[in-house]
């Protein structure tokens, strides 16, 4: 997609600040080859780009962020990283993190000639670097950047092109700036690294307080240089004739992904489609290897397409995939007018292909009989302290480092003062700062330290430490991983009175994920929640009344519990009360079953929704093939919509 990013900080001189050292930076600093590396990021870089990108927002709008995204490597991360700090230069020098990493990144400084170039031939660097030491007023850093396969097609590919293009439209830039053409400085450097070469162009007047520039100022410098760079393409006038197409794709975007959210959110009563799997789930014993749609026996692929197109009957389904339909053949009309197409059943539809898959996985379930829990929607309420023993200071200190509308040094003072009191052996500020590293935000997450913070509190018989660090144990974190620690800690906390702590304990031995695998031990921690009112406890103790696993089997009970939750708020209890009223006697893994591939289902229709166009140029499917390599990429199978989140994943499988 051909597309000019153009970016405009600015430095505020005076007062001991002073825009040399970067002018001397972008002059001096020698290209960095990016050598192709197609292994995952490090942890650093990813724990880093979090930071960034909240502290700057704006860095989600760099094409380096796209490509980060589409491609998570460690050579688009270093990409990424280099040019967000480059645009936040003035913010960064202040911030000690920032400031440390950009002077000790790998950078060679040219001593002999610099990159430099402006109106004139000939750039004395120590006398513009000596201008600017004095200069008082506003300075602004333009960062103008290409893809590299369209630096090289239209032949942005060496400083000369760009050079000949700023000087060609400086005066446009000056009043884009509001700066008299006369009054008007400018220098810059280009350089030739990785996917996106760019120019680092320094703009100010020669009478401070005198420029401004406005968001319509930034995009008249973008419109002004794009029609220069891609006159002979007319991408403008592709632009326009391809805007109708665009309007299309959007609607049908937002169409579908109202219906998808609504899959995924919604409780299904379908008799048939559950009576089909369960009876596939009893024929998969029968099958040797993998259990996937392309090595069953024609048989069962009949039964798991009819599945699919009993599930296709539900009219959001079908609304959903008509809507995909009916764009599919508009957007094919751009290209081939008059072709009549016939939509296809669902389960014949081949982008559609993973649904199957899906039917599998929830009749294997059932066969093995795991549990499922069901608690997305459930507010994690068992880290949270009362101020009552927290000292004033720790209270003050953490509503300023909590709080957005802050300045962020004001934010960042206040994080430090709280490790200096969690250093003093404060409980509270331990764990406030201990959360900090592990959520990340304010602090570049650091999961050994959050760990070890954690732990300090969690020996005061701070409840909230105690769970919190359970489930720190308990995460994939490679760096703190222990399951052992986990359990041992969330058993402190429940002994503590958490109910959060005791409802995760009787899930984790339920599943035996992180621990033995006992239903009497699971619903004993399970009752200490639910008879303080944790909804989920008492809608986990009906389902496991209802089957009769860890307590004696009672239907009458299994309903008490099951009235319990839903008047606490849970959906699927009174799901399930309704189908007891209608004297349905299936297990409950097999009444949920419809529910889940419809959960399932809505991810599915929500990944295959059309790419949102920008700047007028669609993103088409390959894009979409890019975001299912990232998923490849972070561990998770091809067809694999089951674990895209967490808390389903928790919901339905643990």
């Amino acid at each position: 997609m051909a597309r000019l990013i153009v970016k405009s900080p600015y430095i505020k001189c005076g007062s001991g600040k002073s825009a040399g050292g970067y002018l001397k930076y972008i002059a001096t600093r020698e290209r960095v080859e990016i050598i192709p590396d197609d292994r995952p990021p490090t942890q650093k870089q990813t724990q880093l780009i979090a930071k960034l990108v909240k502290d700057f927002p704006d860095a989600k709008e760099l094409m380096e962020y796209e490509d980060y995204l589409s491609h998570p490597t460690k050579a688009t991360a270093s990409a990424l990283i280099t040019l967000t700090l480059e645009e936040n230069w003035d913010k960064v020098q202040s911030m000690e993190g920032y400031a440390k990493y950009i002077a000790l990144r790998p950078r060679a400084e040219r001593l002999g000639e610099h990159g430099l170039f402006g109106d004139d031939d000939d750039v004395d660097l120590s006398r513009v670097m000596d201008e600017l030491d004095r200069y008082t007023g506003n300075v602004w850093t333009h960062i103008i950047s290409l893809h590299r396969e369209d630096a090289e097609r239209l032949g942005y590919n060496h400083a000369e092109a760009w050079r000949t293009l700023l000087r060609t439209h400086r005066n446009d830039i000056a009043a884009a700036m509001k700066i008299p053409p006369e009054d008007f400085r400018w220098y810059a450097a280009f350089h030739d690294e990785g996917n996106h070469p760019h120019v680092h162009m320094m703009a100010w007047s020669a009478k401070p307080n005198q420029a401004y520039l406005s968001k319509d100022g930034i995009r008249q410098i973008k419109s002004t240089l794009t029609n220069q760079i891609f006159r002979q393409e007319l991408l403008h006038v592709y632009e326009q004739k391809s805007k109708s197409r665009d309007e299309l794709v959007a609607e049908a975007r937002k169409a579908m992904l109202e219906l998808a959210k609504a899959m995924r959110e919604m409780t299904c009563i379908h008799p048939e489609a559950e009576q089909m799997i369960w009876k596939l789930s009893k024929q998969l014993s029968t099958v040797a290897g993998k259990k996937t749609y392309g090595y069953l026996p024609k048989p069962m692929k009949k039964l798991v397409d009819e599945i699919v197109d009993q599930m296709a009957r539900l009219p959001t389904v079908d609304a959903c995939y008509q809507t995909w339909w009916e764009l599919q053949c508009q957007v094919e009309d751009y290209y081939s007018k008059g072709k009549k197409r016939l939509r296809p059943p669902l389960s014949q539809q081949k982008e559609f292909r993973q649904i199957k898959n899906a039917v599998i996985r929830e009749a294997e379930h059932i066969r093995m009989n795991k549990f499922s829990f069901e608690d997305e929607e459930m507010q994690d309420d068992g880290e949270q302290i009362s101020t009552y023993g927290m000292s004033y200071e720790c209270q003050d200190l953490q509503s300023v480092a909590n709080d957005d509308r802050f300045p962020l040094e004001e934010r960042d003072e206040a994080a430090e003062q709280l490790e200096q009191l969690a250093d003093a052996g404060d409980a509270h500020a331990q764990y406030i700062i201990g959360t900090a590293y592990r959520d990340g935000g304010l602090l570049i997450p650091d999961m050994v330290k959050a760990q070890k913070l954690l732990e300090r509190a969690a020996e005061q018989d701070l409840d909230a430490a105690q769970y919190a660090l359970g489930k720190l144990y308990l995460s994939d974190e490679a760096d703190v991983h222990d399951p052992a620690k986990g359990i041992y800690w969330l058993k402190r906390s429940a002994d503590n009175g958490n109910d959060h702590a005791a409802y995760r304990l009787g899930k984790e031995y339920l599943s035996g994920k992180n621990t033995i695998k006992d239903a009497e031990i699971a619903a004993s921690y399970l009752r200490q929640a639910a008879d303080n009112g944790n909804a989920y406890a008492q809608y986990l103790l009906g389902k496991l009344t209802l089957m009769g696993e860890g307590v004696p089997k009672d239907p009458d009970a299994a309903y008490e519990w099951f009235a319990a939750a839903r008047n606490n708020g849970h959906t699927y209890a009174e799901f399930f009360m309704k189908r007891m009223e209608r004297g349905e006697q299936e297990p409950p893994s097999v009444l949920l079953a419809s529910t889940r591939l419809l959960y399932h289902m809505g991810n599915i229709f929500r990944d295959n929704a059309p790419a949102p166009a920008a700047n007028g140029v669609q993103i088409d499917r390959k894009r979409l093939a890019q975001l299912r390599q990232k998923r490849v990429a972070l561990g998770h199978k091809p067809d694999d919509h089951e674990l895209e989140q967490q808390g389903f994943s928790m919901k339905f499988h643990m």
